[in-house]
């Protein structure tokens, strides 16, 4: 149970009180799963009886209108991923995204089980150096003569700020998406040599598959977390060929991060191009749960990837987590030195015509990053659209056995049902009588990712 640091507003309680709408509004706040900020709908839902051997239109079996709700409006959970808007709905997306990773690990949720059999590394790309900063290093003392605790603010920042090359800093990030499919294209041309095919002739023999993570380092730059692995030629549902090892796709790896090469933007007569940085790691993963030894398990890959899916650059770099519609903006935000310089580097690149296409001033609170934060191939595993249409079945079930209405889930023989709705955005967030009334609330579970009605 949340804990309540604000006073009850009374005169909004005792109104709500004396409509009787309270135990309806609570049904109705319990359904949002703990959601912080929920997206408020005006509108209305109809189902009416479709003959299917007639065409027929019979009439309405249910109606649902939004103000006919106790909240006034139709609530939907925000399914925002960031933790620092909205903590409940990010940990949905955490999980699902766990178990999108696990399922191209293990098999299961339509993955056949025989994947854990594929080679398959877990590997981390970098970002190269845009100046020395303050770090942790092996050897306990930063280049600036101080051992650093961990939770130093100092950490990622610049060791002289005046010299640290922060245009090129805000178009790496702008251009790391980019880079990434770059490396992709040759990862296959490497493979394929390394298998003694032509590029055509690979493509029948193995695939590809990879689920990857951008995680921002503390000085702000991107860097990405991937699951990469060889499968035979029609993705996880067939066996690799002889000759796809995991030695062999790391040798691969490694030939293609180093020839992956984007070109960049003539800043002022500067060439700008762009490549992952030295420090590359890849570690086969291996299928045992627990291990005392420094081999990567398939759920410790899994729940890394997850966790990060969940962050932004705000977790990392203390920059924002929201864009900003004027750069004066920032004279009042409480942000550190580094984030407002990476921020105002990417504001002033996005006022040139010929940088327009990198939409740096809509993604200057992301320091240039506007890739998608998590990615997958298609044959990897399931997908997140999938895992939340299971869930709002389950729902759909549990309510049903709670109401020993199973027949409700099985439409009558050639009759099915037609549905008309439509919804405008009313706006977001609770009134502060449903906000004091959600903290009291503990999810209710199995209501992730789904609209909530009286």
């Amino acid at each position: 149970m949340a804990t309540r640091t604000t006073p009850p507003p009374l005169h909004d309680l005792a109104d709500l009180a004396s409509l009787g709408t309270m135990p309806a509004l609570l049904r109705q706040l319990s359904g949002l799963g703990g959601c912080a900020r929920p997206i408020r709908l005006d509108g209305h839902r109809t189902e009416y009886a479709l003959d299917t051997a007639t065409g027929e239109i019979g009439p309405a079996v249910h109606r649902l209108t939004s103000d006919s709700l106790p909240a006034g409006h139709l609530l939907v959970r925000c399914n925002n991923r960031r933790t620092t808007r909205c903590p409940a709905c990010a940990e949905t997306y955490r999980r699902d995204t766990y178990h999108l990773i696990t399922a191209g690990l293990r098999g299961g949720k339509g993955t056949p089980e025989h994947v854990a059999t594929h080679p398959r590394v877990f590997a981390t790309f970098t970002a190269p150096s845009f100046g020395p900063v303050h770090n942790r290093p092996d050897s306990g003392r930063c280049r600036c003569g101080v051992q650093h605790p961990q939770d130093a603010t100092e950490l990622g920042t610049p060791l002289t700020p005046q010299t640290y090359d922060y245009e090129a800093a805000v178009l790496w990030n702008a251009h790391a998406g980019a880079l990434w499919r770059r490396f992709s294209i040759y990862l296959r041309r490497e493979i394929a040599k390394r298998a003694g095919l032509s590029q055509r002739a690979f493509r029948h023999h193995a695939r590809v598959s990879f689920a990857k993570v951008a995680e921002y380092q503390k000085r702000g730059a991107v860097h990405f977390h991937a699951v990469i692995r060889l499968d035979g030629p029609t993705g996880g549902d067939t066996p690799p060929p002889a000759w796809a090892t995991a030695e062999l796709l790391t040798d691969a790896i490694r030939a293609a991060t180093a020839k992956a090469t984007v070109t960049g933007p003539v800043i002022d007569g500067r060439e700008h191009a762009f490549a992952f940085g030295r420090q590359l790691d890849i570690r086969p993963i291996r299928t045992a749960d627990f291990t005392t030894g420094t081999d990567l398990t398939e759920r410790a890959v899994a729940a890394y990837i997850a966790k990060y899916a969940t962050k932004g650059a705000e977790t990392a770099t203390g920059t924002l987590d929201r864009p900003l519609k004027l750069l004066a903006e920032l004279a009042h935000l409480d942000i550190t030195d580094h984030a407002r310089r990476m921020i105002r580097t990417a504001w002033t690149l996005g006022a040139r015509p010929d940088l327009e296409h990198l939409r740096l001033r809509a993604w200057a609170h992301m320091l240039g990053f506007r890739g998608h934060f998590s990615t997958k191939t298609r044959r990897y595993s399931t997908t997140l659209g999938a895992l939340r249409t299971a869930r709002a079945q389950w729902r759909r079930l549990q309510a049903a056995l709670a109401h020993d209405d199973l027949a409700a889930l099985a439409p009558e023989e050639d009759e099915t049902t037609l549905v008309l709705a439509h919804w405008t955005f009313a706006g977001t967030g609770l009134t502060p009588a449903e906000e004091w009334l959600a903290a009291s609330l503990t999810p209710a579970p199995g209501t992730e990712g789904e609209p909530t009605h009286g």
